[in-house]
C-alpha cells in the first residue's frame, strides 16, 4: 500500500501482480464467483464447436485480476475510476502478470490524485488488456 509519507511521481512503476497459469479450475471458480457460466470458458465441446481450440479465461476475470493489482497499491476507497480494452485472449495456461505505471500527477476535487496505464500480459509479453486507472494519493 501507498503510505502517507511515501512520494509518488510520474514514471513511478506499482508493483506488479504474477498469477500461477490459467486453469480450468480457475475458470469454473470464476463462473461460479462471478455468475458468468456462458460456455466458451468452460465447455470444451462448446468452444471447439464456435472454432477455437479450447476454453479460454473470461475478460472479467483478467479485469478482476487488475482491481487486485490496483488495490493492493491503494486502498479500494481510493479507486476513483478505472476502465479496459479487451485486447486479447488469455488462454488456458497462460502465466498472467498484471502491471502498472504512473503517467501523471494532477489535483481534482481537492485531492492529490494519480493517473495509472494498467495492462495484464502473459508470459510471451502479449498485452491481453490494457487500460487506465485514476487513484486518490495519501
Amino acid at each position: 500500500m501507498v503510505e502517507q509519507n511515501i512520494v509518488v511521481n510520474v514514471g513511478d512503476i506499482i508493483p506488479e501482480l504474477k498469477l500461477p497459469p490459467v486453469t480450468r479450475t480457475t475458470l469454473a471458480l470464476f463462473a461460479g464467483a462471478s455468475g458468468d457460466h456462458n460456455p466458451i470458458h468452460i465447455d470444451i465441446d462448446f468452444a471447439r464447436k464456435a472454432g477455437m481450440p479450447d476454453v479460454f479465461a473470461h475478460g472479467m476475470l483478467s479485469m478482476a485480476w487488475l482491481g487486485r493489482l490496483l488495490t493492493a497499491w491503494v486502498p479500494q476507497s481510493q479507486l476513483r475510476t478505472w476502465s479496459v480494452r479487451f485486447l486479447g485472449i488469455t488462454h488456458l495456461g497462460d502465466r498472467v502478470t498484471c502491471s502498472g505505471q504512473v503517467v501523471e500527477i494532477f489535483e481534482e476535487n481537492g485531492e492529490r490524485r494519480a493517473k495509472l496505464e494498467i495492462q495484464t500480459r502473459n508470459q510471451e509479453g502479449e498485452v491481453k488488456i490494457a487500460g487506465e486507472a485514476v487513484v486518490c494519493l495519501p
